[in-house]
């Protein structure tokens, strides 16, 4: 984060809201120096507002492009399966899945998702190319994961 930007204007990692911000979280010394809920009674704690082993579900996340997509698909009625879904929302809480940090508000059901978002993350960052595919070639294919999964959404 640059100075002068606003927290909630700059993507990146994801991480729960409403408990402790982590150490794991990139840049976490600078971006919640004044920040107010470093100083809340209950949000400074470790589960905040969570119980703990409450699960990845109940839990808010900081606003990014994988709680829109997730939101938008779940709002859809989408039928990707939970798998899916979860490497959707949580591909960028690189503070869980890499920092193995915020483990005490998972459940049982989190922790057997989390190799499916580690595979996930393999193809994320990193594997960007200038090189532009061939859009008419791939359409089909992608146009059929859409109609498959989200028929109710129209791209």
């Amino acid at each position: 984060m640059r100075k002068g930007e606003r927290i909630w204007a700059v993507v990146g990692d994801t991480f729960p809201v409403g408990c402790k911000f982590q150490k794991s979280i990139v840049f976490s010394d600078t971006t919640f120096e004044n920040n107010p809920d470093t100083k809340h009674p209950i949000y400074r704690t470790e589960s905040g507002i969570y119980e703990p082993n409450c699960g990845l579900e109940n839990v808010l996340m900081s606003w990014g492009h994988d709680e829109y997509m997730y939101q938008v698909l779940k709002f859809n009625q989408c039928s990707i399966p939970d798998e899916g879904m979860y490497m959707i929302r949580f591909h960028s809480f690189y503070p869980w899945h890499t920092g193995g940090d915020y483990k005490h508000l998972c459940n049982e059901k989190d922790l057997k998702m989390l190799p499916w978002v580690r595979e996930f993350n393999k193809f994320d960052l990193y594997t960007k190319t200038e090189d532009m595919p061939d859009v008419e070639n791939l359409q089909p294919y992608y146009q059929g994961l859409v109609e498959k999964y989200c028929p109710r959404i129209f791209f």
